[in-house]
């Protein structure tokens, strides 16, 4: 493991989310098309994820700014919109895409239906009432358990 990959999984850490958490996000999208779905192969397919330079660089970047947002080290009106996580500020959701488009549309299918839905761990970085930024993070999480859920339809479709 390389520096950024490693730098990526201890910030994910840092900021409270596991590669558990993400899984559990993977096992929810696709429990109900893999009946026999573990949550060892939802961990695997997670970490593969992660291991994408893509994906590290997507997270220290995203990170990076949401810490940044919360120290308040950003020039207005940036500042205020990351801190609100302001609604019409589309640029979380543009560096999440950047992650969910490597394994191809579905990615996208499952990274809309979590956004809306917000289960597990992405509930807990959507409260607001902790003092924490996850302005990028909550996407980025999102956008990794929908890869790893397109990765795993996709090696199942091989498979059948």
């Amino acid at each position: 493991m390389d520096q950024v990959e490693s730098k990526a999984r201890k910030w994910l850490e840092e900021r409270g989310v596991s590669l558990q958490d993400i899984a559990d996000l993977v096992y929810y999208l696709q429990k109900k098309y893999h009946p026999n779905l573990t949550i060892e192969e939802c961990v695997e397919n997670v970490d593969r994820v992660i291991a994408k330079r893509e994906v590290q660089n997507a997270i220290l970047t995203g990170i990076q700014l949401d810490i940044l947002a919360e120290q308040n080290k950003l020039d207005e009106p940036l500042q205020s919109i990351l801190h609100s996580d302001e609604g019409l500020y589309g640029v979380d959701e543009i560096l999440a895409f950047s992650i969910v488009n490597i394994y191809g549309s579905i990615g996208f299918t499952n990274y809309g239906f979590i956004d809306k839905q917000k289960p597990g761990i992405l509930k807990n970085l959507n409260d607001k009432s902790t003092g924490k930024c996850h302005t990028f993070l909550d996407d980025i999480v999102g956008a990794i358990a929908a890869a790893a859920s397109s990765r795993l339809a996709h090696r199942a479709a091989n498979v059948e």
